[in-house]
Order: C-alpha cells, then structure tokens, then sequence
C-alpha cells in the first residue's frame, strides 16, 4: 500500500523525511495550499505530483517541465480526450542540470484522474478514462475540488466495476484508522494502490503536523504494511 501526502506547500523537506510515496503540490491558484516558487529537492524515490482543476494543457506541460513532476493528478472536468492529449504531450526531461534536455513522451507521466463521490457514484463514467489513465483516484464530493476534510461512505466501492488501481482520499485522519484498516481488510479495497491525506494533517492549510503524520503511519506500518522503509 502506497502513501501520497498531498497539499505540500510550507514543509515539504520535513514531510519527505517520512518517506511517502508521493508529495503532491497544488496548482490551481484559488487553493490555500498553493504551491509556487522553488521547488524543493527531494528524494528520487519519492514522486511529484502536480493537482491541476481544469487547466490548460499547455500551462500543465509548463508546470510538468519547471518543477520535473512525475505525475498529474485531474481534480476538474477533464474529459477522456484531455487525458488522451496529456499522455500523447512531449515532455522535456533532463536527469541532471547540466543534462542537455530531450523530449520525451507523456506516457512516462503518471496520469491520475479524479473522481468525487457523495452518497452514490456513477461508475460507468470510468469506463473511457481507463485506457488514458494510470490511476483513479476518489475523492469526496464537496464545495472544493479536495481538501474539504470529509470521507464518502467507502462502502460505495464493493461496487468498482474496474481492475484500475486507485487512490482513496477524503478526509482521512488519525480518527480514521480503525476504519482504514476495516476497509484494507475488505474485498471492496481489491484494487486500492494508495491512501491520500491532506487537510487532517495540517496545523494550517499547507503546513503539515509532522508527528501526527508519523503516528498515522506507524499505526498502518503493522497491519498493512503501509510503509517498510521507515
């Protein structure tokens, strides 16, 4: 089971000492958690994930190649073609700074497609985004694109049609750790590839409250083998 950390904007060095997975940086500018300015170095074995809510595919590609993301994670309308365009995009990609940078194509760009959930979902949607997208990840349906701070009802999933790998997000906190482990043990996370969180480990939006962090983790390490390299 993967760990993506999303919403990093204040303490992203502090976070990537915990080993997650993936970091994930928010670019849609009306977000508390906005990221801009230098992006920080981190580990290689941790992958940049840039949130993106309707953008322009032109300002995506911009934002991929200034900060070397290895993933965009789709928290608006975009539709298959979108997607479609975005892993047929060529990238700049240079390992080194000195490297003399060379196109490559947005198929080595992880592509993840989010979809909000309330009390139902609609799962024939999916169905076309499967052969543009790498993962789906489900999300809460609130007033904002992400970061509301609340779980949809997981029980929603026993009914996922597909064998694509998934994201769970949603307000998912400390108090959710029983439940996680309930829903980890269940036939209805067959498919789950990684936990999300955000907005319940924060001391305010974008500064993450590293201990909580560690504790949520080490909680999961046990039983689920959440993380081992910790």
């Amino acid at each position: 089971m993967k760990l993506k950390v999303c919403g990093m904007n204040q303490n992203p060095v502090e976070v990537a000492e915990l080993h997650p997975d993936y970091l994930g940086f928010i670019f849609w500018e009306p977000s508390s958690r906005y990221f801009e300015g230098e992006m920080p170095q981190l580990p290689q074995s941790i992958k940049k994930v840039g949130v993106f809510v309707d953008t322009a595919l032109k300002e995506v590609l911009v934002k991929v190649n200034q900060y070397g993301l290895d993933a965009v994670q789709l928290h608006g309308k975009e539709s298959v073609e979108y997607c479609s365009n975005l892993r047929h995009a060529e990238l700049v990609s240079a390992s080194q700074k000195d490297e003399t940078p060379k196109q490559i194509w947005g198929d080595k760009l992880e592509i993840i497609k989010v979809f909000s959930i309330k009390d139902d979902f609609d799962f024939s949607v999916l169905k076309d985004y499967e052969s543009v997208c790498d993962y789906f990840l489900f999300d809460t349906k609130g007033r904002l694109p992400g970061g509301n701070g609340y779980t949809f009802d997981w029980s929603v999933l026993e009914h996922y049609p597909s064998t694509k790998p998934f994201f769970l997000s949603g307000g998912i906190g400390l108090d959710s750790v029983d439940k996680l482990k309930a829903f980890l043990n269940s036939p209805a996370s067959q498919y789950c590839f990684a936990i999300d969180v955000n907005s319940k480990f924060e001391i305010e939006p974008g500064l993450k409250d590293i201990m909580s962090l560690k504790t949520f983790i080490n909680e999961l390490t046990d039983d689920l083998q959440l993380k081992t390299d910790n």
